[in-house]
């Protein structure tokens, strides 16, 4: 999904797409980096739609602003998409009848433009020579925007705004007869990261990109007559749970996974290069039942904290968790340190889209929407509050005023990574670099904005040493952390093309 700037707009709403930028800026609001899409597919089972939608249902996290399903009888593809959760969308069982089929691939989206529109939801599908092809599509593409405007120069209509749509023109264009190598040919033109789902009329396909900062699944579902053969590819492993399959194997960084009647064939066409699976999806995307790259997701979360406790420690009467990002840490925070855990700030499950006019005064109360404090825990206290990332501070600040005004006599603010200095641009959507509170001041000045009397992150060697390594040095790249560092480990081609332009 492509990254986009984001507009504010002033004075009253007028027009919906008005009303549409002002509800973005309301999700925005809880300043947070996001997940922008997660993706599922399965391959020669009944109900191949139904599970697809409990797999989007479990990786709702990792995109909540639309989804879609397209399904394939063995004839016919069927698709529907929609805007909202999984269950706005798919909760209808008139709409499940529409989706028949053993095969099916679904995609859900977190959007980044102000206006959510139903062209740009994913699959994507278009008709070829070969028949149908869907694409679900989760990441960035660097080299994006440099590839379009050499497409429309060719001919090429795009019918979205999402870079996702590059993979459809490319396959199109393709001179390889079949849709693997189409595909193939495809992934060679294109930088950055992603996982792709493709489905068409005789194959299910699953693609890391050759870093492997995206994450994809290989699963199995076994029917009750013990019959195999029946496969699931997914973003995480917790999609895999839900409908009842056993996980095989992560798809491996630059990976080509074909499934088909005859079985499951790879294919492995790019150079091999060392990984760099974004280390965000430990801290704060991934979903904490989820194993990534096969490390328990929620241990190390946990350990994460306790790396923390034992880097930043400080005398307090109870350590409390910003919900729900922050819970694991903070409850490893509190074991290593000795100091109790309690839940001083519980969360509102139930905000969604705002159901009233988003105005300014209306906004600025977003946070106590979706958070509220526990009085007789914090009143009185020398709190400590765990979370797992500072982006703009906005919320932090909120918070922090939140809990001082519930009667805590010290705040203090630990965070379980360490501070975010740049933007993304491989497929999480994070605001750009002038926005970013760490890259504008120091740790010092930080406490002193959001009002905590200390404020500390976890370091390099802390995090590193939570996954398993001696510090970040013995890791040896092992991992994407460019939102910390500034280490891009793929080339920034329309970044570069649009900041620093050759001269004419």
């Amino acid at each position: 999904m492509s990254r986009t700037t984001f507009h504010a707009v002033s004075g009253n709403p007028t027009t919906q797409h008005e009303r549409d930028d002002l509800a973005a800026q309301w999700r925005h609001d809880d300043d947070k980096p996001h997940e922008e899409c997660g993706v599922f597919g399965v391959w020669n089972t009944k109900d191949a739609a139904a599970l697809t939608a409990l797999g989007l249902h479990a990786l709702q996290h990792r995109g909540q602003e639309a989804s879609g399903i397209v399904s394939f009888d063995g004839e016919r593809f069927h698709t529907h998409k929609g805007l909202g959760l999984v269950g706005e969308v798919f909760g209808d069982a008139r709409v499940m009848a529409t989706l028949p089929g053993n095969c099916a691939v679904g995609h859900n989206r977190y959007a980044t433009t102000g206006a959510t529109l139903i062209r740009n939801v994913q699959p994507l599908f278009a008709d070829f020579e070969f028949g149908g092809l869907a694409v679900a599509h989760n990441g960035n593409l660097t080299n994006a925007e440099t590839l379009r405007k050499a497409l429309v120069r060719r001919g090429c209509i795009f019918q979205s705004t999402t870079d996702s749509e590059v993979f459809i023109h490319l396959i199109a264009i393709s001179l390889y007869s079949n849709v693997v190598d189409r595909l193939i040919d495809a992934l060679k033109q294109v930088l950055g990261a992603y996982s792709l789902i493709v489905l068409s009329r005789n194959e299910l396909i699953g693609v890391r990109d050759p870093l492997g900062v995206r994450p994809l699944i290989l699963g199995r579902l076994r029917e009750e007559d013990g019959s195999e053969g029946k496969w699931v590819l997914a973003s995480e492993t917790c999609a895999l749970d839900i409908v009842g399959a056993e996980f095989v194997r992560d798809v491996e960084p630059g990976e080509i996974v074909i499934i088909n009647d005859d079985g499951i064939r790879s294919l492995k066409p790019f150079d091999s290069k060392q990984s760099r699976f974004c280390v965000f999806e430990y801290i704060y995307f991934a979903r904490p039942d989820s194993v990534m790259d096969g490390k328990a997701v929620y241990d190390t979360r946990k350990q994460i904290g306790v790396e923390l406790a034992r880097e930043s420690a400080v005398e307090a009467d109870v350590i409390v968790p910003v919900p729900d990002s922050g819970v694991p840490s903070a409850m490893g925070f509190a074991a290593e340190s000795g100091i109790p855990f309690e839940l001083g700030i519980i969360r509102n499950h139930y905000v969604g889209r705002t159901f009233i006019e988003p105005t300014d005064q209306i906004r600025n109360l977003g946070v106590k929407m979706k958070h509220s404090t526990n009085r007789p825990v914090l009143d009185g206290k020398r709190v400590v509050l765990v979370d797992d990332s500072i982006v703009r501070g906005t919320t932090s600040r909120k918070i922090v005023d939140m809990v001082r005004a519930a009667g805590a006599k010290e705040v203090h603010m630990r965070i379980s990574s360490p501070p975010t200095t740049h933007s993304c641009f491989y497929g999480i959507d994070t605001p750009e670099r002038s926005q970013l509170l760490a890259a504008q001041h120091d740790v010092a000045e930080m406490a002193r904005l959001i009002g905590v009397d200390s404020l500390a992150f976890i370091s390099f060697d802390g995090l590193y040493r939570a996954l398993g390594y001696k510090d970040r040095k013995s890791a040896a790249n092992r991992y994407c952390d460019a939102c910390f560092t500034g280490d891009y480990p793929i080339e920034l081609v329309d970044y570069e093309a649009e900041h620093h332009p050759e001269p004419a």
